[in-house]
């Protein structure tokens, strides 16, 4: 009888030590809380966690593994009530919201207008999930992911009997080939680039961004790839159709636009290497316009590279069937433009021409007062919505800047934060480089595969300095840095590291097709955004370009947080918020997300 006593009295005083003691964390959580996110943060902070169930453990319970088909299931908080968007009509399983062709038909033609962005209003934007096609699986990891394509992720057929002759691509089966041609390089786009690299430095690393004006399916930039080279390709949505689909699903960096009327969404000297093979851009029309924009984007010592008409006009004008009088005349506007742009014409090859822009372009000019100049007086890097000007970027302070071969460019001090172009100090810069190492790190540990290959198209919708895809860089993978509109200009920083990315406003769609992202990464954005337009609108379009089974990461402050997790939770995104990783007092979360696999009819109807 007295062991039992004393074994009661033993699990009583237990049971009143681990109440005193889960008391005292509770209590002294709540206080630090509070003293360390200023303005009384810390006791929302607590309520919010508290309310939402959320985990304050590093590894979330979130499979992120693919699985090609079937329906995944979630258990909702049932003491959540959220707002559930219904799936759209099969019709939408391809919508591109700015780049809709019913509504381009609707703006003029010229200067490629009817072409370029043209969003829809508030009242017309869709406010459902845009569904996969039936069939729809998980693209193939890189780098068989280049030379096939799952033919249900794409149903399109008619580039393979269009460009057939020249080796685009070919249907086999229930995939889609790759053979590596091009209109300009039917043999395969390594030989041509090895043609390219007898002359260009591409090797070495001195050559690390490239910019594919009309890029078709991207081949050329599939294949630079192996060489270091990373190339943003571009194509409009038009009778090419799902080109540039093609070259996402093939794990190329590419994007819906056209060279027309208004600016590329990219800065000033990004781009170490230019190209354009039979894109059929008139780059000696409208007084040299066109290349006017490309000198713009290009770094002094870059490279122009243009393949095809009107180049070799001897040899191939009755092939082209043009009077040879005309291709004269557009070749020699062609060379007295980049005379005037001061690129020295290096080669000239069969149909292929490369010029090369001087280190420092004002030397060639004499001043800027020499006869038929016409300099730019606005500012290089304000380029969003700007219209295409027919004028000369002047040089800057820091032409004559060294830029470090790949991959020492990566955390090189950039030349517009050395030279001071940019207010932030060299010290702040390798600071954030530090903190996005170590966010990355435990990125990892939430997600074991984030470099196992399964995600290859990365986005950083808020990429600062590009800290998160430095930290992330790997040969599986590419990022696509986003630079808000609303935010700090770094794109040009981004670029001088040797990633690429893009300006874009997050109020509006962004330039691609729907599943074209494996993984997407927000820091601060809804933060950014709050009371600039709809969390609602930035989520649905989040959903709208990650594929099904596609992962999320959103760090922000703990409030913008739980208002994104309530509309995420009618999303059919798994989701789970977490501490930051130097713990449960600072203010700001992580959440994780899954989006669930799920296609063109899947248990529920259309919407619209």
């Amino acid at each position: 009888m007295a062991t039992k006593g004393n074994s009661g009295e033993n699990r009583a005083r237990s049971s009143i030590t681990i109440f005193i003691v889960v008391g005292l964390c509770c209590f002294f959580y709540l206080l630090g809380a509070w003293q360390r996110s200023g303005y009384g943060k810390g006791d929302s902070i607590a309520l919010e966690m508290t309310k939402t169930g959320a985990d304050c453990s590093i590894l979330p319970n979130l499979n992120f593994e693919t699985h090609h088909s079937g329906d995944s299931v979630i258990v909702d908080n049932p003491q959540t009530k959220v707002k559930e968007f219904k799936p759209c009509s099969p019709k939408y399983t391809d919508y591109t919201p700015c780049h809709d062709q019913k509504r381009a038909m609707t703006f003029p033609r010229h200067d490629m207008i009817y072409r370029e962005r043209h969003c829809p209003p508030q009242e017309q934007k869709l406010k459902c999930l845009i569904p996969a096609p039936k069939g729809y699986v998980t693209p193939f990891s890189w780098p068989k992911s280049r030379d096939y394509v799952p033919f249900a992720n794409a149903p399109y057929k008619a580039l393979t009997v269009e460009k057939a002759i020249q080796n685009w691509i070919q249907y086999e089966g229930n995939v889609f080939r790759f053979p590596g041609g091009g209109t300009q390089f039917p043999q395969g786009a390594d030989a041509y680039i090895d043609q390219l690299a007898s002359v260009i430095p591409i090797d070495n690393g001195t050559v690390r961004t490239a910019l594919d004006t009309g890029c078709g399916v991207a081949s050329w930039g599939a294949y630079l790839w192996k060489r270091n080279v990373v190339t943003m390709s571009f194509a409009p949505r038009d009778n090419h159709e799902a080109q540039v689909q093609f070259a996402l699903e093939r794990g190329v960096p590419a994007i819906v636009g056209v060279l027309g009327s208004i600016k590329m969404p990219f800065p000033s000297k990004a781009f170490d290497m230019a190209h354009c093979s039979r894109c059929l851009i008139p780059w000696g029309s409208n007084d040299g316009k066109y290349m006017m924009e490309v000198d713009r984007v290009l770094r002094p010592g870059g490279f122009w590279v243009l393949s095809g008409p009107p180049i070799n006009w001897r040899n191939n004008y009755k092939s082209w069937q043009r009077p040879k009088e005309d291709l004269e005349e557009e070749q020699r506007n062609i060379e007295e433009v980049a005379k005037l742009l001061c690129w020295d014409k290096i080669s000239e090859s069969g149909e292929t021409v490369i010029f090369q822009k001087k280190l420092n372009p004002e030397s060639c000019r004499g001043s800027e007062d020499t006869p038929g100049v016409t300099y730019c007086s606005q500012d290089p890097d304000d380029v969003w919505y700007k219209k295409m000007e027919t004028c000369v970027t002047p040089s800057n302070s820091n032409t004559g800047m060294e830029y470090k071969p790949f991959p020492e460019r990566l955390y090189a001090t950039p030349p517009r934060i050395a030279s001071g172009s940019i207010p932030v100090s060299e010290d702040k810069y390798i600071e954030d480089n530090k903190q996005w190492k170590k966010h990355v790190n435990a990125y990892k540990k939430i997600n074991r595969i984030i470099d196992s290959g399964r995600y290859r198209n990365i986005m950083d919708m808020n990429a600062g300095f590009g800290g998160f895809a430095a930290a992330i860089t790997s040969q599986k993978l590419w990022v696509m840095n986003v630079v808000p509109t609303l935010a700090q200009n770094t794109l040009g920083v981004i670029y001088e590291r040797g990633l690429i990315g893009i300006y874009h406003d997050w109020c509006e769609a962004f330039s691609t097709y729907p599943r074209t992202y494996d993984l997407i990464h927000a820091n601060g954005l809804f933060s950014l955004y709050k009371d600039k337009c709809d969390f609602e609108d930035i989520l649905l379009e989040m959903d709208r370009i990650l594929r099904p089974e596609g992962a999320v990461i959103i760090r922000d402050e703990v409030d913008v947080l739980m208002k994104a997790k309530s509309i995420i939770g009618g999303m059919r995104w798994d989701t789970k918020v977490m501490d930051h990783e130097d713990g449960p007092l600072v203010p700001e979360k992580i959440l994780v997300a899954v989006k669930r696999y799920w296609v063109v009819g899947s248990n529920s109807t259309s919407s619209r």
